[in-house]
């Protein structure tokens, strides 16, 4: 599927604190947990547990939580089809668009059981 301008700003409009208890209602149900998902949204974001919660509280954006993001230099490294989406294929235009669907791949990874060192993914040497 293609991204489209308005579903770009339909995703960058949607409050992040509304989105937030389904990663984790979704994770809590597959047996991870809440401390799990943290650390897979401070491993692509930098946001630590204290910076996320204020967020959460604040009810930001999702385009200003990823314009406050300091995303991973190997996100780029998240591959693969999620909400029907190819994320390597979203185009650098809709940058918001592909930053919201890493988080989604992650989140959904996590939920399948991946191992936590293969969520967080390294440059190959």
């Amino acid at each position: 599927m293609k991204v489209t301008a308005e579903k770009n700003e339909k995703v960058a409009n949607m409050i992040f604190a509304s989105i937030y208890p389904h990663y984790v209602s979704r994770l809590e149900k597959n047996g991870r947990t809440k401390e799990e998902l943290h650390q897979v949204i401070e491993w692509l974001t930098g946001f630590d547990k204290n910076t996320l919660q204020i967020l959460i509280e604040e009810k930001v954006t999702f385009r200003t939580f990823f314009e406050k993001a300091n995303i991973h230099p190997n996100a780029h490294l998240i591959k693969g089809v999620i909400c029907g989406y190819r994320i390597e294929e979203i185009e650098d235009e809709f940058e918001l668009y592909r930053q919201c669907r890493y988080l989604d791949k992650l989140v959904d990874e996590l939920a399948k059981g991946r191992k936590m060192e293969k969520i967080m993914r390294k440059e190959k040497k």
